[in-house]
């Protein structure tokens, strides 16, 4: 009885959690921690929580594509998993493995256009995984109606440390110019192709850090984090909605700070006419946020002198 009675206030709360999102990140980045732990909790071998935690990636993707995210990314095998006991490493190659082949023939994968890619030192992994891999990527790759993006073997610093030894080789040899570099210099010499900015990073399993996590595309766009304590293997929609709900509500604090913001310098210069302020928020465009009216400008200035 306890536990049917549960199962209905999780589906109403899950149910207000959707109606209270408005909106949703274009891409979410996850790092799936606890598989271990929750393989130790139920009395089982660690490569049986991996494998209940493919089953989570699973669900994760119908909930991305049922709120609108475009693109996800998964922390799958890091470089320190490398330190891991031989044994533990072959119950991971064997899975993903399994996995990057059952993903790029399933049906769902085909049908909503699903683009799968692997970022990482992918070079460092057993060649059997690289060739999963690049089965993959070549059964999706002319699809975009969503990203998604493996991380194996995947270190944030040796990813920066990769693109800046390549521009370092490139102004030495006299092909690129210290005056060009750019951003999308950079990024051009993270991937083959782009990843978009990190709008949300999730992270199961209690530890509250990004653990060197797409820190270009995440920290760079300084992105929402939510850090939750289920385990990933027990990670649920609710906690997923819950997620984007910390994402949205960051978005609109963001938004209203650069609201006042402008409103802030069109008060700065008190006493001029409106045409005046019109002309100091043009000039100072960089501080009015994208969308936002010179109506709801002068409706928030007004309101605020009022």
């Amino acid at each position: 009885m306890l536990t049917r009675a549960r199962r209905q206030l999780e589906t109403a709360y899950e149910r207000h959690l959707r109606r209270s999102i408005s909106g949703a990140p274009t891409h979410v980045a996850v790092i799936q921690d606890g598989n271990r732990r929750y393989a130790t909790k139920q009395g089982e071998e660690a490569s049986d929580g991996h494998r209940e935690g493919a089953k989570t990636t699973e669900r994760v993707l119908d909930w991305c594509e049922d709120i609108g995210v475009e693109e996800l990314t998964l922390y799958t095998f890091s470089t320190e998993n490398f330190d891991r006991p031989k044994d533990q490493r072959e119950s991971l190659f064997d899975l993903l493995e399994d996995k990057l082949y059952e993903f790029a023939d399933a049906e769902r994968v085909h049908e909503s256009g699903v683009c799968i890619r692997a970022i990482g030192d992918v070079p460092e992994l057993p060649p059997r995984v690289r060739d999963a891999i690049d089965y993959a990527e070549g059964q999706t790759r002319d699809y975009d109606n969503f990203v998604l993006n493996i991380a194996l073997a995947y270190g944030g610093r040796n990813e920066l440390l990769g693109a800046a030894r390549d521009v370092a080789r490139e102004v030495e040899t006299g092909d690129l110019s210290p005056d060009d570099i750019n951003v999308e210099t950079i990024e051009a010499r993270l991937y083959d192709r782009p990843l978009r900015d990190v709008d949300l990073i999730i992270r199961t399993g209690g530890d509250e850090r990004t653990s060197n996590f797409l820190p270009w595309h995440a920290n760079g766009n300084e992105a929402a984090v939510f850090f939750c304590t289920p385990y990933w293997p027990e990670f649920s929609k609710i906690d997923f909605l819950r997620a984007v709900r910390t994402y949205e509500s960051r978005e609109q604090s963001f938004h209203q700070a650069k609201v006042q913001r402008a409103l802030a310098l069109v008060r700065a210069v008190g006493g001029v006419e409106l045409d005046e302020a019109r002309s100091i928020i043009r000039t100072f465009r960089e501080y009015v946020p994208d969308g936002v009216s010179m109506d709801e400008l002068e409706s928030g200035e007004e309101q605020n002198s009022g």
